[in-house]
């Protein structure tokens, strides 16, 4: 029997936080706006050491506006990540990956900017299937918007 109490305690915690959502007794941080524009990001790569011929090389990139993070108890408006990915040929010990992503949001204040995280993998095609040489990731990268409706070039160097 006790088993059962915790579960409807955390149905009736859900339900008043529902219902408090609903009348409107939820905290908001400050009015909507709009954000829109462009990220060019452009990985400038030093290849550590030498990687298999054929090697090719794909950067993923995101980026999320950086509104401090989600709480249930605000109004956060939800704003879907924004992606991009970017191949190229490994030859010799340098490569450039680069990378557009454009993005349109509603936020509740612009200056927190976005968020950034990447992902760079060195596959290498030679033999039976393909396998992941190297790899390298960051999350976290602070950026602030671009101008409504304009943008923003970031330039990364990464080691792979």
């Amino acid at each position: 029997m006790a088993r059962l109490h915790i579960p409807l305690l955390l149905c009736f915690a859900l339900l008043v936080s529902a219902t408090d959502a609903a009348a409107g007794t939820v905290e908001e941080r400050g009015s909507s706006m709009a954000v829109s524009g462009v990220y060019s990001v452009t990985f400038n790569l030093n290849i550590l050491s030498t990687l298999p011929a054929g090697t090719m090389i794909t950067c993923r990139v995101q980026i999320a506006p950086n509104q401090g993070g989600l709480e249930l108890g605000n109004r956060q408006l939800a704003a879907l990540p924004a992606a991009a990915v970017g191949r190229v040929v490994v030859t010799g010990s340098k490569a450039t990956c680069a990378t557009e992503i454009p993005f349109a949001w509603t936020v509740m204040g612009a200056q927190g900017g976005v968020v950034l995280r990447y992902e760079i993998e060195a596959v290498s095609g030679s033999g039976a299937a393909p396998v992941l040489v190297r790899s390298s990731a960051r999350q976290k990268i602070s950026a602030a918007f671009p101008a409504l409706g304009g943008s923003a070039n970031l330039s990364l160097n990464v080691g792979l």
